[in-house]
């Protein structure tokens, strides 16, 4: 009984292998490619597979969601001959799982060898500022390039960026200092244009505080004027409202002679004809005045002593 008892458990193991050979499970977004006897029979797509122990083999598993692939930075000599170093990554997506298993051997170095040759070839056409400006252009050659060749590999390549441009050492040192005179040079014409607003509107403020100052001094100059031609009005009537006579205006006149001589540089002066006049008038005046007054007293003195009784009447000044 006991040689029964192994037998059965060697054919239960058997089954039990055979089994989980059968039943395949492939997992979502994922593709097997399947061999019978070292030949391709059928690709396995994601679920529960069915295949034949012993005799259909799992040859690959392959996913088939996209990819992100970074390649090292490559060495790429542009057309004015400088050496740069540029950094690439590659997303693709496999879309054929036979053709990426038996149309090439590694489809990833395939990809990383056909980038850095078409990267080479690209760069090669562009000088240094153009390759430093044009990465949206060679991003697109790129990806025209990669995705005809990748087709026939079961590949497609959906994008290709460039991560990084390195130029010299030297170079990098140039653009800094271009760069550094470039910002100064903007700084200097933001600074030369500051100043020149700057002076044009202190000048427009001038111009206009110019301009209301003299109209300011041209409305008081109007009211002084104003003002003065009515003082003169009122003199001017109320000395004809009075009506004065000769002796009041060469009094007037005589008043007015030390105003006249006031100040250091007043070194001459003018006398007008009139004062002349109004000097004969006051001194006949004042001497019709004096005589009056000593006629008088003499008079006064032999009147009393004759009689004391004879009386004068005194002269009117007219």
């Amino acid at each position: 009984m006991e040689p029964v008892i192994i037998v059965l458990i060697i054919l239960v193991v058997l089954v039990f292998i055979a089994l989980i050979k059968t039943i395949q499970v492939i997992p979502q977004a994922s593709a097997a490619i399947v061999e019978r006897f070292g030949r391709y029979t059928r690709t396995l797509n994601a679920g529960l597979n069915i295949v034949v122990p012993f005799i259909d083999t799992i040859r690959n598993r392959i996913d088939l969601r996209e990819q992100v692939v970074p390649f090292p930075p490559q060495p790429v000599i542009t057309q004015d001959n400088l050496v740069v170093n540029i950094d690439t990554v590659i997303y693709y997506q496999v879309t054929d799982a036979r053709a990426a298993t038996y149309e090439v051997a590694s489809y990833i170095q395939a990809i990383e060898q056909l980038t850095v040759t078409t990267l080479r070839n690209i760069i090669g056409g562009m000088d240094l500022e153009r390759t430093l400006t044009s990465r949206e252009e060679i991003n697109a050659a790129l990806r025209g390039v990669l995705d005809e060749a990748t087709g026939k590999w079961g590949i497609r390549v959906n994008r290709v960026e460039l991560k990084a441009i390195e130029p010299p050492t030297s170079i990098q040192d140039s653009m800094e200092k271009q760069m550094r005179a470039d910002r100064d040079k903007r700084a200097a014409i933001l600074t030369a244009e500051g100043t020149r607003q700057a002076a044009i509107l202190t000048a427009e403020g001038e111009k206009q505080s110019q301009i209301l100052r003299a109209e300011g001094e041209a409305k008081a100059a109007a009211l002084r004027a104003e003002g003065e031609a009515q003082a003169v009005r009122t003199v001017f009537e109320a000395i004809h409202a009075g009506d004065p006579d000769q002796k009041l205006l060469s009094y007037q006149y005589l008043q007015m002679l030390p105003k006249i001589a006031e100040g250091d540089a007043n070194k001459l002066w003018i006398v007008p004809s009139e004062i002349g006049d109004a000097l004969k008038g006051l001194s006949g005046a004042m001497g019709n005045f004096g005589s009056l007054g000593g006629g008088s007293g003499g008079n006064g003195s032999s009147g009393n002593a004759s009689n004391g009784t004879e009386r004068r009447e005194k002269p009117q000044i007219d």
